[in-house]
């Protein structure tokens, strides 16, 4: 959806220069190709009807402020309300209760509940400061149980033993005694999942959620499922009072129309997003920001977000010092950049957060083929010893054929590194003391500019 509708609207922009005012005219081409673009993303039809409608009565006669044209006057109207219809702002989770504050766990299987709990867990312990129990009561998939312990050791939360002969409320009543009497602030309770909605899985989590009481009730829904995640919204908002709304998968090429229709159905808020499938790959739902993303204009503050979190700051200092007092820059330090872009999430993460434009000029780049370049010359350092990387100079004919052998390629590649590390030795030379202000001023920095920077492939 994202690409579609944001290729309509650019397209209509440029076709409505020149024009003083929204027209009826106007309006009603653009609301057609908004109405396809929704309809395409699989967003259902009373919430397409419903958002046409509130743009149409918001536009109509809306004087052109300032040097904005009425294309992008329009842009600006249906980008507030797509927020509006996806719930302003952020809604974030409650745990002002007693503790164990419990959160209910629901969805379809499939949905990607059972990651998305340890996702959830991470959360809480990382963000919240939270010590979290989670537990699983899906016992009719054999493996649900023992996956819930697998991730929930990767998010540094304790998983509650439960297995495929007990009763779910069992398993929950047990769980809920241990989170008391070993001090838990949150307990995430995992529940079973089917293929499709039955009376049989509703009725056992009503059940769940009269035992527990629980301070939150998360409906978990893949972002890629359309008309089908609706009406499993129907269904669990008859059956459950949802307080809030995960969406995962929303790294897919829906990019919202799940987004929209769920939260216009349930009521409820979307409260996170799942943007990968690392078990950080989890975001607070902020509506204006995704609003931005579906219309192509990016998300330049999670993406401020992500490289601040990834970047190891303590590092980057003690780089900044080296290179300040004129101490070599060696391939440990090489390395160190390489292993801080992986830790941000890799190329194709950032580029999914940069505006519609920035990411064409991107896609012109195999991302694939650069991620398995930095992947590469990763391997090639480490089959280096620490001499080696300390001191490059020593790397001669007989020590490239034993490192491209270590690193399983050819001795081209490492040669390709050795320049690729030498261009950028050369460039941190010139930054030694204030040089990196004199080099900064010759690329047309000191101006307000940095014209003479080397072009990046996006």
């Amino acid at each position: 959806m994202a690409s579609a509708l944001s290729d309509k609207l650019s397209r209509l922009v440029k076709e409505m220069r020149g024009q003083a005012r929204i027209t009826e005219a106007n309006v009603q081409d653009m609301l057609r190709e908004v109405r396809m673009a929704l309809l395409e993303a699989d967003v259902a039809l009373p919430v397409v009807r419903d958002f046409i409608a509130r743009v149409k009565d918001k536009a109509m006669g809306q004087e052109v402020l300032g040097s904005l044209s009425p294309g992008q006057a329009l842009v600006g109207i249906v980008s507030r309300e797509l927020s509006a219809t996806m719930g302003q702002g952020i809604s974030d989770i409650n745990l002002q209760a007693q503790p164990p504050a419990v959160i209910l766990m629901a969805g379809l299987q499939g949905a990607g509940k059972t990651t998305t709990t340890a996702k959830l867990a991470k959360h809480l312990i990382e963000k919240r400061k939270k010590k979290v129990l989670t537990v699983s009561g899906d016992v009719y998939r054999p493996a649900a149980i023992e996956q819930l312990r697998t991730v929930t050791k990767q998010a540094g939360a304790e998983w509650f033993p439960s297995t495929p002969d007990q009763k779910p409320i069992d398993i929950a009543r047990a769980a809920l005694d241990y989170a008391k009497r070993q001090y838990f602030d949150v307990l995430l309770v995992d529940t079973a999942g089917r293929l499709a909605i039955d009376e049989v899985l509703m009725r056992e989590i009503k059940d769940l959620h009269a035992v527990l009481n629980p301070v939150e009730t998360l409906f978990v829904v893949d972002a890629m499922q359309g008309q089908d995640a609706v009406n499993t919204a129907k269904a669990f908002k008859e059956a459950l009072p949802l307080t809030g709304i995960i969406l995962t998968k929303l790294d897919g090429d829906s990019r919202g129309g799940a987004a929209l229709s769920v939260r216009q159905i349930t009521g409820a808020p979307i409260k996170f997003a799942g943007v990968s499938e690392k078990i950080d790959g989890l975001e607070v739902f902020d509506a204006e920001r995704h609003a931005g993303r579906i219309l192509g204009m990016g998300d330049i503050v999670a993406l401020v977000e992500q490289v601040t979190a990834g970047v190891d700051m303590q590092a980057a200092q003690k780089l900044a010092a080296k290179i300040k007092s004129g101490d070599g820059f060696d391939l440990n330090d090489f390395l160190s950049q390489i292993q801080q872009m992986k830790s941000m999430g890799g190329l194709s993460q950032l580029m999914d957060k940069l505006p519609a434009q920035m990411q064409a000029k991107a896609g012109q780049v195999d991302m694939d083929k650069a991620e398995k370049d930095i992947r590469r010359k990763e391997g090639i350092i480490q089959s280096m010893t620490p001499l080696e990387r300390r001191k490059p100079d020593l790397i001669k004919a007989t020590r490239k054929r034993r490192i491209a052998a270590g690193a399983g390629v050819q001795v081209q590649e490492v040669n390709r590194l050795l320049n690729e590390f030498e261009q950028m030795q050369g460039m941190m030379k010139k930054m030694k003391g204030g040089g990196l202000m004199k080099m900064m001023k010759r690329m047309g920095g000191g101006k307000g500019g940095i014209g003479g920077m080397p072009k990046l492939p996006f």
